[in-house]
């Protein structure tokens, strides 16, 4: 309605007024139509938390059946290892492990090779130039053998001859080995440091003076004695029920069947115990409790978005919708009517301690929960395993690519469409409407404005003749 302020110019009407009053009236019509479309906005939205819950219930209810080629036995036997001294190590368990008790007892830790030059005034004294190779290789029986393909080259020239360039280079080249100097009482020292633990990862140094090392003889120019502040490469060493066993590294998987160990400490002649036991139940009640916080979710989320409040007057944005009711409905039946099946007294949830409160909620009853499993684990596990195999086929109805609500939300959004289309048509029609307005109160402008000079002029013939009878 722009331009509407000129009209009334010749006939001193508050034409424009009258104009933008009667286009209001007109355009009623199209406020109705946005009402409908922020309603239908807000259902869209409204079906989309829906779907959300009873996906997230779907997902909960998947999570209960055991997967591809898996028994639900296996997918819910853990194994669960303990150490009774935690000072001389830590121990976890996977599939494969055997329930029993073992004694641990550990002489030695693994420890990687440490190396630690003569002492020098300061990290920045000059050392001769040339190329250093670190070897890395296997010290058994007192023989070594490198291993070719650890070999490590540093060049050392005129631009990093020092002992602090050394050890830049040495770990710029990321080799297997970590230099640092340390300055002490003596002066600076360079410590070179193998990556890896135990007697496969000894270092052998040659070729550049002042920083040689013979590991089959422990001698040269570098030192791996601790009074020195080296240490020799050392495997761990320890016995389970007796057995001898060695490895490179404090972590020691294979050694005991589905059972990893750390180790912390030694503890020779005072062996202690690893217990691995089996639990079939731990990981069944938290996957049946997600369960049950999965669908209180859901069922609160279908009450809100249902819901009619009679004091406010203020309705969910689905009240009234059959999608409520019916998946309301749905999952009712679903909890009340799916059983273990067989001959168990364990037939439903709520026979294993899951049932509605007063309040609509799933609530778990633990201890009857743990009689169940108890008295008829088999049962119990049938029940959890079509439990989930219920929901998520039942759900995949309503949030599955073809679903109710997927339908419903495509329904919506062609009502959307067509409420687009009625906007175009109103628009046009209301602009030929203000323009039709528009024409006729130009033309009543101009005869008002006419008359009203019709009228000054007579007014002013009818003065003069006035003035010319007085005279």
């Amino acid at each position: 309605m722009a331009g509407v302020t000129s009209l009334g110019v010749g006939s001193g009407l508050d034409l424009a007024g009258i104009l933008k009053g009667l286009m209001q009236v007109e355009q009623q019509p199209l406020i109705n139509l946005q009402r409908k479309e922020a309603s239908y906005q807000a259902r869209i939205s409204a079906l989309g938390s829906l779907k959300g819950a009873l996906s997230a219930l779907q997902s909960s209810a998947s999570a209960l059946l055991p997967g591809s080629g898996q028994t639900a036995a296996e997918k819910y036997t853990s194994f669960l290892a303990t150490v009774a001294d935690t000072n001389v190590a830590t121990a976890s368990a996977a599939s494969g492990a055997v329930a029993g008790v073992y004694a641990l007892e550990v002489t030695s830790l693994a420890q990687s090779h440490r190396l630690v030059s003569s002492p020098f005034a300061s990290a920045n004294d000059t050392i001769a130039t040339g190329t250093l190779t670190i070897d890395f290789g296997t010290l058994v029986g007192g023989v070594y053998t490198p291993d070719s393909s650890r070999q490590l080259e540093i060049t050392i020239d005129s631009s990093n001859n020092t002992l602090a360039g050394l050890r830049d280079a040495i770990n710029a080249a990321k080799g297997g080995v970590t230099a640092t100097i340390i300055t002490g009482t003596a002066g600076a020292r360079l410590v070179l440091t193998s990556d890896h633990s135990g007697t496969e990862n000894v270092m052998q140094l040659s070729g550049l003076t002042g920083f040689d090392f013979d590991p089959q003889t422990a001698t040269g120019s570098m030192s791996q004695d601790a009074a020195q502040g080296g240490r020799a490469a050392q495997n761990a060493a320890l016995t389970l029920n007796g057995i001898a066993i060695t490895s490179s590294t404090n972590t020691i998987s294979g050694a005991l069947d589905g059972v990893t160990l750390t180790l912390k400490a030694t503890n020779a002649g005072n062996p202690t115990n690893i217990t691995v036991k089996k639990d079939t139940t731990t990981a069944l009640k938290a996957n049946l409790n997600a369960f049950v916080k999965s669908l209180n979710e859901a069922v609160s989320t279908i009450a809100n978005l249902g819901a009619y409040n009679p004091e406010t007057k203020e309705s969910g944005p689905l009240q009234g919708q059959a999608v409520i009711r019916t998946t309301q409905a749905q999952l009712r039946n679903l909890v009340f009517n799916t059983t273990a099946g067989g001959n168990t007294q364990f037939q439903r949830l709520a026979d294993i301690g899951i049932a509605f409160s007063k309040e609509g909620q799933l609530v778990v009853d633990g201890a009857k929960l743990d009689r169940a499993l108890e008295n008829d684990y088999d049962a119990v596990l049938r029940l959890t395993t079509n439990i989930g195999e219920a929901f998520k086929n039942s759900l995949d109805s309503v949030v599955g690519t073809g679903g109710t609500i997927n339908n419903l939300t495509d329904s919506v959004n062609r009502m959307i469409k067509d409420l687009d289309s009625q906007r175009t048509i109103l628009n046009q029609r209301l602009a030929s409407i203000e323009e039709r307005y528009r024409k006729q109160f130009t033309a009543l402008d101009t005869l008002v404005a006419g008359m009203k000079d019709t009228s000054n002029y007579l007014a002013q013939q009818l003065a003069s003749l006035q003035s010319w009878s007085n005279r």
